[in-house]
């Protein structure tokens, strides 16, 4: 080739270089330009579900476009999470991301995805977690239920297996009690296997059972946490019960990891914008849940790395085997 060709092919190159480069920098300038899918890796009805469709409401004219919430159970959170992964990093989905599917990466083996795939926008809610049980049953405090625990087996509806809930089921059955988890990843089947009998117990966060709790339908023993809740103080915790296990759930949203700097701050921002709105404040204190749960994407790196080492003491102390599910195809 001669240099004159030489010169010509490369000034093609450089040009279709740049054509793709100012391309991408005007579709991150227009974005979002199209409807925003807000996947939901769990049932319609529970917490993720109610956390992305009260963020929905709100970040929809902030960012002058629809944000259709897209329910996707199975695997622990895992297929949801599959879903948005394998779409393009564009930022047109985005996905609710819990503690729940954290802890896989606590598993052995771990699941086949990891954090590196992912970009936290920030965590938006945390709450602690509870065992409750049916109102007007046979258990009427935890007393009731660790009694029945020692001499028989008790199920407990959980999300799914390597789940924060199956850890804490699994911990207490190491310490001696009958548990063992139930998975049920959709929302309503857990609330109504104990309503129905099907479960003796359910461990959930009491703020997305609010509805229930109000009814008199379901009623919590125990609290995960280090200190009783004012809104119910005859509950005890598991910290002054002599168990070591809090595990308290979050939920982040996230997005596929290689989205252009510019579209990444664009949904940062408003995110953390819904956060700060009243609407959402209210929203939290009706979910019993931590006034300050919101952790901007620039911190949520440290803060999941402390969730993982509390994880991981937990599998270590009561000797706990985790295996990861499989996600469904």
């Amino acid at each position: 080739m001669t240099l004159r060709l030489r010169c010509i092919a490369a000034a093609a190159t450089l040009a279709a270089g740049l054509q793709i480069l100012t391309a991408g920098i005007g579709a991150a300038q227009d974005f979002p330009s199209r409807p925003i899918e807000f996947v939901v890796p769990w049932g319609a009805g529970g917490g993720a579900d109610q956390v992305a469709r009260k963020l929905a409401k709100i970040m929809e004219p902030k960012l002058k476009v629809s944000m259709p919430v897209i329910n996707v159970p199975g695997a622990t959170g895992q297929t949801g999470l599959t879903k948005m992964l394998t779409a393009p990093a564009d930022g047109y989905a985005i996905s609710v991301f819990i503690g729940d599917t954290f802890a896989l990466q606590a598993g052995t083996p771990p699941p086949k995805w990891s954090m590196q795939d992912i970009e936290p926008l920030g965590i938006v809610i945390q709450q602690p977690s509870a065992f409750l049980v049916a109102e007007g049953g046979r258990f009427k405090s935890w007393a009731d239920l660790e009694a029945a625990a020692k001499t028989e087996r008790l199920r407990v509806g959980v999300t799914g297996f390597g789940s924060n809930d199956d850890l804490t089921v699994n911990y207490l059955a190491k310490k001696g009690l009958k548990f063992a988890s139930v998975p049920l990843p959709k929302p309503g089947e857990r609330y109504t296997a104990v309503l129905g009998g099907h479960a003796e117990v359910l461990y959930e966060q009491i703020g997305d059972v609010r509805s229930f709790v109000d009814d008199k339908k379901l009623k919590p023993v125990i609290l995960f946490a280090d200190k009783r809740d004012p809104n119910f103080p005859d509950v005890p915790t598991s910290v002054e019960l002599g168990h070591r296990v809090t595990l308290p759930q979050f939920r982040a949203i996230v997005i596929k990891a290689g989205t252009d700097r510019n579209v990444v701050k664009r949904l940062a921002d408003a995110l953390a914008d819904a956060a700060r709105d009243p609407e959402y404040a209210a929203y939290l204190k009706d979910q019993y849940a931590d006034a300050n749960s919101f952790v901007p994407g620039s911190a949520t790196a440290a803060f999941l790395a402390n969730e993982l080492k509390a994880m991981k003491q937990l599998i270590a102390d009561a000797g706990v085997t985790q295996a990861a599910p499989e996600p469904k195809k």
